[in-house]
């Protein structure tokens, strides 16, 4: 009887469910009544803490569009995977190891983003069979053209720019959307775009405020009355990028706006007299139903995980590559960033649309 244990790590987002079902169903359908899916609760700290569930062949219907996780999730950060709790004196890396045996695991799946794949590939060096998912609406895993999850995320970001056009048209206002991404931009980058946005602040690119304002004031003198700007949370104004890394971590730490969108907001306002207002979408960019192409790249990356699987192959993360998915090994993207190349083509394209990224 082969004991493939699944855990999801992190963040939730669409998706994830999707993805159990994928790996899920592959091994069954390969390995028949041979073969028993454990599921581990709430992440790495289930793990830990040798918190686990067996899951049923029921147990997957209906998982396809279902989003969230069913197997719940937490963040356990990579950098404090090695420190010892000084409340309870447990080592998490020797804990995880010794529920990896008393479950019995001939293998564990583990679905997350960057920290999550760092501690996969170290339970990997560890000595455990390990096989993971890419699992972020950052899409800044390195290794693969698209994590799943962003789509969805890029199509809710989308549609909320979409609804703020008639708002902001209606009353000549400008409109600050706040994306998620605290250290990439490819969300607000895609739904920037797709969302007919006319500027685009992202981490990648430090902008300048008054190339901002001279964006909203041009648009005001051609007699467009409105602005829609889509802001990452991880924007960075040029003064502060150039900042030695304390000295910018302390600047952002006495910001006295919630957030940078705000300060935006109060500085185009304060220059043009024109009425700006902020929206936060929050973590409605991670819930609700994974759309259809998260539904296929789930399945798909549930499928190839459990080939890997079946074949012995582990210490490896499926991946996207162009159209076909592929097999990387875990010690190559444990730990690096997929950021946005400020030259990429597509920030070209952007640029040639005229959208601004406020340089």
């Amino acid at each position: 009887m082969k004991r493939i244990g699944i855990l999801t790590s992190g963040g939730d987002c669409q998706g994830l469910n999707a993805s159990i079902r994928g790996v899920s169903k592959t091994l069954y359908h390969h390995y028949g009544d041979n073969v028993q899916i454990v599921g581990i609760i709430d992440g790495y700290r289930g793990l830990i803490n040798g918190e686990a569930k067996e899951l049923s062949r029921e147990d997957l219907s209906g998982l396809l569009t279902r989003g969230g996780t069913i197997l719940g999730t937490s963040r356990q950060p990579f950098k404090l995977m090695r420190v010892i709790d000084e409340d309870t004196m447990v080592d998490k890396v020797a804990a995880m190891k010794e529920n990896y045996k008393k479950l019995k695991l001939d293998c564990l799946v583990i679905l997350g983003g960057n920290g999550t794949q760092k501690s996969a590939n170290m339970l990997s060096q560890e000595g455990l069979n390990v096989v993971s998912l890419p699992k972020t609406i950052d899409n800044d895993l390195w290794g693969t053209d698209m994590t799943f999850g962003f789509q969805s995320a890029v199509d809710i970001a989308t549609q909320v720019i979409d609804c703020i056009h008639t708002t902001a048209t209606s009353h000549g206002r400008v409109f600050i959307v706040e994306v998620m991404g605290h250290k990439v931009g490819w969300l607000t980058l895609y739904a920037g775009i797709a969302g007919g946005a006319d500027v685009i602040l992202i981490p990648e690119i430090p902008y300048d405020i008054n190339s901002v304002i001279r964006t909203v004031q041009r648009r005001n003198e051609m007699g467009k009355n409105f602005s829609i700007l889509a802001v990452a949370e991880g924007a960075v104004s040029k003064d502060i990028a150039a900042l030695p890394k304390k000295k910018k971590k302390q600047a952002m730490a006495e910001m006295v706006y919630p957030s940078i969108s705000y300060q935006i907001a109060a500085e185009i306002e304060e220059a043009t007299g024109q009425e700006t207002r902020v929206t936060v979408p929050g973590h409605f960019q991670r819930g609700g139903s994974p759309d259809a192409y998260d539904r296929l790249i789930c399945t798909r990356f549930g499928v190839a995980a459990a080939n890997l699987i079946i074949n012995k192959d582990y210490g490896k993360m499926v991946a996207l590559k162009g159209t076909e998915i592929v097999a990387v090994p875990l010690s190559e993207i444990a730990g690096k960033l997929k950021e946005v190349p400020p030259d990429c083509e597509i920030v070209k394209q952007a640029k040639d649309l005229g959208i601004s990224f406020g340089e």
